[in-house]
């Protein structure tokens, strides 16, 4: 069987749970053939020997992309349903019919990826859910020469550093940076934004995917990072953390779980610190 670039596959060892996409097939110098791996779903980075992969058939890529649209979608109308509940919270609490009369402006989002095509779906996403956002394909390893220039031309209220990442060595020391593909990468990037601006509120700072380590991000100067437990997380957590930011007011302090109830895998995955939001509510609202 011949495994090339572009290939969806799945590992045998794993019994194919997750699907990936080949990213690259490379021959050792001992004439071993091994393949790096993306995730379809999750931002994992892995690598496998060509014999532990099957390809898997256009019928099972068709209904694992169904699921990945349905769990997104189901989480799109959890997240609209509770910010228009929250927003009715507020006019109610206001006592002031008046104020039906305002206009939002949510916080602005860099997106520093590391994958061309997730960011494109996030940047979508991120349109749904009515979030301002400029993003930038930038490998994991460039980003940290990336990030200070990003940040003087677009001037976000929260910057998103993300790709793919994944334990080298299962079993090795989770607490070594060596031990993984791209943490070590994804926590200078955070060191480099800091670097611009230091205030933990002003720049809202999420950064790290599949197993990332956690602890380093938010040494770094992260508000949010990934992966508690050192699991998968799904391709959109990133954005449904940046919507809770960016649609809750800048005199609110928001409460990490409240964070990652926005996302899909939870708190094995995803965690953080107290943040107050990104959005300000502004009146009259114009006719024009």
């Amino acid at each position: 069987m011949e495994i090339k670039v572009g290939d969806i596959v799945a590992r045998k060892s794993y019994n194919n749970d997750i699907y990936f996409k080949v990213n690259e097939v490379i021959e050792t110098d001992s004439g071993e053939v091994r393949v790096k791996l993306l995730g379809l779903d999750v931002r994992l980075f892995a690598d496998s020997p060509v014999e532990d992969l099957v390809k898997v058939d256009a019928d099972n890529i068709r209904e694992y992309r169904k699921k990945f649209i349905r769990t997104n979608n189901n989480c799109l109308k959890r997240i609209i349903e509770k910010r228009l509940k929250e927003r009715g919270n507020d006019l109610f609490r206001s006592g002031n019919k008046i104020e039906e009369n305002f206009f939002e402006i949510p916080g602005r989002v860099l997106h520093i990826d590391g994958n061309l095509e997730y960011l494109n779906l996030c940047m979508a996403i991120y349109g749904q859910l009515g979030i301002p956002a400029k993003g930038a394909n930038v490998p994991e390893g460039e980003q940290p020469a990336s990030v200070p220039g990003l940040i003087k031309k677009c001037s976000p209220d929260i910057l998103v550093l993300t790709g793919h990442d994944g334990i080298i060595r299962s079993g090795a020391d989770f607490t070594d940076l060596n031990n993984y593909h791209n943490s070590r990468y994804f926590v200078k990037a955070v060191k480099a934004a800091r670097f611009i601006e230091c205030n933990m509120d002003n720049l809202i700072i999420f950064a790290g995917a599949c197993q990332s380590h956690y602890e380093a991000l938010l040494q770094a100067g992260a508000n949010y990072a990934s992966a508690p437990q050192r699991v998968m997380i799904h391709a959109f957590d990133p954005v449904f953390i940046v919507e809770k930011v960016a649609f809750t007011s800048f005199n609110k302090t928001i409460a990490t779980s409240e964070v990652i109830e926005n996302t899909i895998t939870g708190i094995e995955g995803l965690g953080g610190i107290e943040t107050r939001g990104k959005l300000r509510r502004g009146f009259p609202k114009s006719p024009y």
